[in-house]
């Protein structure tokens, strides 16, 4: 019996031993394209956009470890002033740990690694994902020089799931067209130019070199849309439809070109409606545009201040209040940005906190910073022969402009006035002891014109364009 089962297992392992050879050879040849293929994919690359020196954006996950490796081996990447750049979000106890592993990563490859912390605005309202890829971005535009390329490892899987989102949120052309391979970024570009690599390659490529780099096990998370896509969507996807990268990448393509050919129209009709002074659309203008051509103009516009574009049914609500009577201030809100309707034009903002008590201020003429970013001058530069004092709006203010034979309410003055109403709380009061006698630059009495040109200069008022 013990003979039997001994030469038993022996047959096993015998079988057993040319298949793991097998597979471990089928395994190291994969490893070996995988590598070849990532390599020539970057040459290819380099060799297309020649211009501009490279700075990797390098978390320390696999796939900008395979990305930055890769390119280290590369000559004619070097030779243009190969370089990385890590963004510490500080949302994990480990991202200093992080930092480090990176820099010592680009230490062992002879690269420079530049660590930047990133600004995170929890309260923006538009998530925490969100705002971290934001602040991530801003880094990465601030710390750019002139013609300088951010090179992203970007791959396949993540354009897919990047049209797999915006598809789910009702997104035209341009949102289906997925991510650009480059696009304008601070004085740099951001460039991706693995979009066409699957990510096993990458993870292939880590494995091939036995690469450290970083879990982050946030990226496991499947409350997040994306993770949930990537974990749970689209691998039922690839068992059903085994080529679904494939085709999503190509409609992909085709709706980029699409978009393309839409900017053609809405790109000038932005330059029409757009006021250069204010940045404010001309709302009865907008909504006359064809759809597929107003969506993208609107979205173009609300990206360009840093804003996100609404969702299908914010939209439409906007589409609903572009015909708002006189006296009517409609204001439509989404995470992370507010469009008001007034005097028939569209304002867009970031979100307004609510405006905190506000302690007076004394003032001699210097330059003084307002809440929201505001400030206020004198032109030209200059002291006033008196201390005024600088307070906000209550309610029932009154004030006699210059020229004018009535006592006026504020009130009455800013709604026959160009202040718009989100600015109003904003706007600084110019007393003079008790009394009233400026409203920023706009309204001023006999007192302040006798103060103002005697001292030979002219109060200006710049609003603030963030939120107070």
């Amino acid at each position: 019996m013990r003979s039997s089962c001994s030469s038993w297992i022996a047959a096993a392992l015998a079988t057993a031993a040319p298949r793991r050879s097998t597979c471990a050879t089928k395994r190291n040849r994969q490893f070996v394209n995988s590598s070849a293929r990532l390599r020539e994919t970057l040459q290819q690359a380099l060799h297309a956009q020649p211009q501009g020196t490279l700075c990797v954006g390098y978390s320390g996950g696999p796939d900008s470890t395979a990305l930055l490796h890769a390119l280290a081996s590369l000559p004619e990447a070097r030779a243009r002033g190969l370089r990385a750049m890590h963004v510490d979000h500080q949302l994990h106890p480990q991202s200093a740990h992080w930092a480090a592993h990176c820099q010592a990563f680009c230490a062992m490859l002879e690269l420079a690694c530049d660590v930047h912390t990133a600004n995170i605005d929890r309260l923006g309202g538009i998530g925490l994902e969100a705002a971290a890829r934001h602040g991530r971005y801003a880094v990465f535009a601030d710390q750019l020089g002139p013609g300088e390329r951010l090179v992203l490892g970007h791959h396949q899987d993540d354009q897919v799931e990047t049209v797999l989102l915006k598809l789910l949120r009702g997104a035209g052309p341009e949102g289906l067209g997925g991510m650009r391979e480059q696009r304008p970024l601070g004085q740099g570009v951001a460039w991706r130019p693995l979009l066409a690599l699957p990510r096993q390659v990458l993870r292939d490529y880590v494995d091939a070199h036995a690469l450290s780099s970083i879990h982050d096990p946030s990226n496991h998370d499947t409350r997040l849309a994306r993770n949930y896509l990537r974990h749970e969507i689209v691998p039922r996807l690839k068992a059903h439809w085994p080529q679904v990268a494939i085709s999503i990448t190509h409609s992909a393509k085709l709706s980029r070109a699409a978009a393309d050919t839409l900017q053609q129209e809405w790109l000038p009709a932005l330059e029409t409606l757009r006021d250069n002074g204010t940045n404010s659309l001309d709302a009865r203008g907008w909504l006359a545009l064809p759809p597929a051509v107003r969506e993208p103009l609107l979205a173009h516009w609300l990206h360009a201040q840093g804003l996100p574009a609404p969702t299908t049914s914010q939209r439409q609500q906007i589409e609903r209040q572009c015909m708002a009577q006189h006296g009517q201030l409609p204001c439509i809100r989404w995470p992370g940005a507010e469009l008001h309707v007034w005097k028939y034009r569209l304002w867009a903002m970031a979100p307004r906190k609510q405006p905190a008590t506000l302690a007076e201020l004394s003032w001699h003429g210097e330059p003084l910073e307002l809440p929201g970013g505001g400030a206020l001058t004198l032109e030209p530069a200059a002291r006033l022969p008196i201390a005024l004092t600088v307070r906000w709006r209550r309610g029932g203010e009154r004030i006699k402009p210059a020229g004018d034979r009535h006592t006026r309410e504020l009130r009455s003055l800013f709604q026959a006035g160009t202040i718009p109403p989100w600015q109003r709380d904003a706007c600084p009061l110019l007393y003079e002891g008790d009394t009233l006698i400026a409203v920023a630059d706009r309204w001023l009495n006999a007192r302040a014109e006798a103060i103002f040109h005697e001292a030979g200069v002219r109060p200006h008022w710049r609003p603030g364009s963030s939120p107070t």
